[in-house]
C-alpha cells in the first residue's frame, strides 16, 4: 500500500540478527512505501534476553544495517520492548514480520500497538518470508550459535551482561529443549533461562543409577552431546569432586573442547554422597592445599580464556562454619578459580546471604553461584542484591517429572485404560513441534 503524505512519515523497524537475508530486505522495501525508514539494532544484552546469542559484535551488526539501501538512520534499541524507542522517535508506523502475531512475542506486538494507538500510530505486519534460502540461512545461524567456540564463551558474557544468570537442570535432549525454548511474558517483561546445568544427580537418576559417581565420564559426555545437538545455550557441568587430579585435567580438556562453559567441582574426597544429606552420612572435606592444587592444574591445561572452573565450598553443608567457608573461598580464588559456589542445606537462606555479603566486602568481582534447592523461597532479585551472579535450579525438572509419570502409571493400572490420564497429558503434536526438523 502506498501512503500519500505531505510530510515524510517516520517508520521504525528493529532487527536482532547476525545476517541479512531476503526476509529482512522485504521488510525494508515494505517500510519504504510508508516513509523514512529508521532501523533499530538490539544491544547484546537485549538480544540475549530475546533468546538470540550474537555471534558477531554489536558494531558489526550496526554495520550490516548501515550498508543497506533504504535505511536512513540507525538507532540502538536497549530492550526487546519498544517503549523507550517509541517515546523517543514517535514513529507513525512500526513495521515487523507477522511472526510476532502469535506465541510469546505477541506480547511485544500488543505493547507496541497500545503505545502507538495513544497518538494514532499503527503496526504493520509484513508476511514472514518463507523460502528455502531463508530456511537455510536460519539453520546455519542456529548451527553457528551452537558451535563450541561460540557456546563456550557465553557464560562469561552472560555474567557480564545479566543482573543474575539463571540455569536450569537438564538431563536429556528433550529437557535441553525445554530450557532452550521456554519463554514467558509476565507484567510486560520477557524471561527465560540463560544456561543449562548438567547435574550428576539428575543424570544418574535418569539412568536409574545411584548418585555416587557411578556413571562414568564417557556416559556423562554422551548426555552433553545429546543436549548440545539440539540447543545453543551455555552448559555448566556438575563435576562432583573432579576425581583424581590426574583425571581432572583430562576432564577439563574434554569439556573445553566440546564447548562446555564451566565445570563446578566440590571440595570433598572419597565416595561421593549427596551434599543435602549433610552430616547424616560420612563425608570428608578435602584439604585446602590439595583442592587448590586441583584448581591450579585444571587452569594450567586450559587452552582458552573462555572455560571456567568454579569451586564449590561444602563448609556450611558439613557444619564447619562461616569462617572456614570464607577462608576456603579466598584460597580457591587465589589458586585460580573463576567463581565460587556456596552451598547450604538449611531451609533458611540466612547463611548464604551472610556469605555473599561478607565475601563481596573483600571481593567485588569473582562470580558467586547459589543453588537454592533447600531454601526455594528466596528470589533471584534478592540473591542478586546480595552479590550472587548465577542461580542454578539444580533438580526441579527431574523432581517434577517423576511424580507426574508415577501417577500416570498408577492411574492406567487402576482404571485399565488411559482415558482418565489423557486430559493432563501434553498432546503428541505439541511435543513434535518442540523438536526442530532439519
Amino acid at each position: 500500500m502506498q501512503v500519500e503524505t505531505t510530510m515524510k512519515k517516520t517508520i521504525y523497524t528493529c532487527f536482532c540478527t547476525d545476517v541479512i537475508h531476503a526476509g529482512h530486505l522485504n521488510i525494508i522495501q515494505e517500510a519504504q512505501k510508508y516513509g523514512e525508514v529508521i532501523a533499530g539494532v538490539l544491544t547484546d544484552e537485549a538480544m540475549i534476553r530475546f533468546n538470540r546469542f550474537p555471534t558477531i559484535s554489536f558494531e558489526e551488526r550496526m554495520a550490516l544495517l548501515r550498508n543497506l539501501e533504504g535505511v536512513s538512520r540507525i538507532v540502538v534499541q536497549n530492550s526487546p520492548l519498544y517503549d523507550e524507542i517509541i517515546r523517543e522517535l514517535h514513529p507513525e508506523y512500526v513495521i515487523h514480520g507477522d511472526n510476532w502475531i502469535s506465541g510469546p512475542t505477541r506480547a511485544i506486538r500488543d505493547n507496541v500497538a497500545a503505545l502507538l494507538a495513544e497518538y494514532g500510530g499503527q503496526v504493520v505486519d509484513v508476511p514472514y518470508t518463507y523460502n528455502e534460502e531463508v530456511r537455510r540461512i536460519d539453520r546455519r545461524m542456529k548451527e553457528r550459535a551452537a558451535m563450541p567456540e561460540f557456546r563456550r564463551r557465553r557464560l562469561r558474557q552472560l555474567i557480564r551482561l545479566r543482573p543474575i544468570v539463571k540455569a536450569l537442570e537438564v538431563h536429556s535432549g528433550l529437557t535441553g529443549l525445554i530450557a532452550e525454548k521456554t519463554i514467558v511474558e509476565h507484567n510486560g517483561a520477557f524471561d527465560q533461562f540463560d544456561a543449562m546445568w548438567i547435574s550428576s544427580l539428575c543424570d544418574s537418576t535418569a539412568k536409574g543409577k545411584p548418585d555416587i559417581e557411578l556413571v562414568d565420564m564417557t556416559s556423562r559426555f554422551r548426555t552433553i552431546n545429546d543436549v548440545m545437538e539440539v540447543t545453543t545455550k551455555p552448559i555448566i557441568f556438575d563435576g562432583d569432586t573432579g576425581g583424581l587430579i590426574e583425571h581432572f585435567v583430562y576432564t577439563v580438556r574434554s569439556l573445553e573442547r566440546m564447548g562446555v562453559s564451566a565445570i563446578i567441582i566440590e571440595d570433598k574426597v572419597g565416595l561421593k554422597k549427596n551434599s543435602l544429606f549433610g552430616t547424616a552420612v560420612e563425608q570428608t572435606q578435602d584439604t585446602v592445599e590439595h583442592f587448590c592444587e586441583k584448581i591450579r592444574m585444571g587452569k594450567r591445561v586450559q587452552l582458552t580464556e573462555d572455560f571456567m572452573i568454579i569451586a564449590r565450598i561444602e563448609s556450611l553443608i558439613l557444619e564447619q562454619g562461616m569462617e572456614d567457608a570464607l577462608f576456603r573461598a579466598r584460597a580457591y580464588r587465589q589458586a585460580g578459580a573463576d567463581g565460587i559456589m556456596i552451598h547450604s542445606r538449611k531451609e533458611s537462606p540466612a547463611e548464604i546471604v551472610e556469605f555473599c555479603r561478607r565475601f563481596r566486602q573483600e571481593d567485588s568481582a569473582t562470580p558467586i553461584v547459589v543453588v537454592p534447592s533447600s531454601f526455594p523461597s528466596i528470589t533471584e532479585e534478592e540473591l542478586a542484591a546480595q552479590g550472587a551472579n548465577l542461580v542454578i535450579y539444580a533438580n526441579q525438572l527431574t523432581r517434577s517429572a517423576f511424580p507426574a509419570m508415577e501417577q500416570t502409571a498408577k492411574d492406567i493400572l487402576k482404571y485399565h485404560r488411559a482415558q482418565e490420564v489423557d486430559e493432563r497429558l501434553m498432546p503428541i503434536k505439541e511435543i513434535l513441534t518442540l523438536i526442530d526438523a532439519l
